[in-house]
């Protein structure tokens, strides 16, 4: 693995915490092997060349550490929103695990957004810090069927071992959930999927899944991603060009219907879906407030 040097590890939000409540941004590894053929982060505008080559940070855990003791707000960091903290490489070098450790051990929050089951190596280590603080786990699962993910996310564990690992997160007390984000127009955007993803959902102990019913395209990962419709679902890339031209945000067809039949059957299945809702159940000063409230 190349290591690239940084200044920084620990980014300040800018758009509040409305995103999963987090206060800090946190990439310990730049580019990911997972191939996902809808990656965003693989636009022009994040300045990442050849995103399929992993790159580590030089000196990641004494930077982190320096800027964890000087910080004054313990709050939530989030990890993984550019490139998946688990990736294969992860296994042998262990930035993410040592990162976790010194979160726990400076009382800070975490947030994971992932793809892969390798968290389940550090399930300890995220139930001590959901001792002192606020966890919360995104697994990105965007279909309810295996042979399709391996086809849209080729180089991950396939959605049949995510729900695993949800089911074993979420039997450890910790507060995990479901991304169902991107929804890929005419390819994961067929209500039965839909309907069939949340009731995996219940039946595997997440407590929540966030969508917003489409995707983005932009520069380079467009042609990215058109390039594997050409070579896995012929004929989609002319619709696509059809139906969004060059826009950003490709939100499904009948965007109103599904989110509807989506909602239903989160609160069917007593499954949160709305951003404050997720971000209120995982926050223990929430559950304090809500204790001294009652008094």
């Amino acid at each position: 693995m190349e290591f690239v040097k940084a200044k920084t590890i620990l980014t300040k939000v800018n758009y509040g915490n409305d995103w999963y409540g987090i206060d800090y941004n946190m990439n310990l590894y730049r580019g990911c092997p997972h191939k996902c053929i809808y990656c965003d982060s693989r636009s022009n505008c994040y300045h990442i060349e050849n995103f399929d080559i992993v790159r580590g940070k030089e000196n990641a855990l004494e930077l982190l550490e320096q800027e964890l003791i000087k910080k004054r707000n313990k709050g939530i960091i989030g990890i993984g929103s550019m490139s998946d903290t688990y990736n294969l490489l992860e296994k042998k070098y262990e930035q993410t695990k040592g990162a976790l450790k010194l979160i726990s051990k400076y009382e800070y929050g975490v947030s994971i957004d992932t793809k892969s089951n390798l968290i389940l190596r550090d399930i300890d280590l995220l139930k001590e810090i959901n001792s002192k603080n606020n966890v919360i786990i995104k697994f990105t699962i965007t279909t309810p069927n295996d042979e399709l993910s391996k086809i849209i996310e080729p180089n991950v564990c396939v959605t049949s071992e995510r729900l695993k690992a949800i089911k074993e997160l979420s039997d450890n007390g910790i507060f995990v959930g479901i991304m169902m984000n991107p929804v890929l127009p005419f390819i994961t955007d067929k209500e039965e999927d839909i309907k069939e993803l949340v009731k995996l959902a219940s039946n595997y102990g997440a407590k929540f899944i966030h969508t917003y019913m489409g995707m983005t395209l932009r520069e380079n990962q467009r042609d990215y991603y058109f390039d594997r419709l050409e070579e896995h679902f012929k004929g989609l890339k002319d619709k696509y060009i059809k139906t969004y031209g060059e826009k950003y945000n490709c939100i499904v067809p009948n965007y109103k219907y599904l989110f509807k039949v989506f909602a239903d059957e989160c609160n069917k299945y007593g499954i949160l879906y709305k951003m404050g809702d997720i971000i209120k159940a995982y926050k223990k000063e929430n559950e304090n407030s809500e204790q001294i409230s009652l008094f």
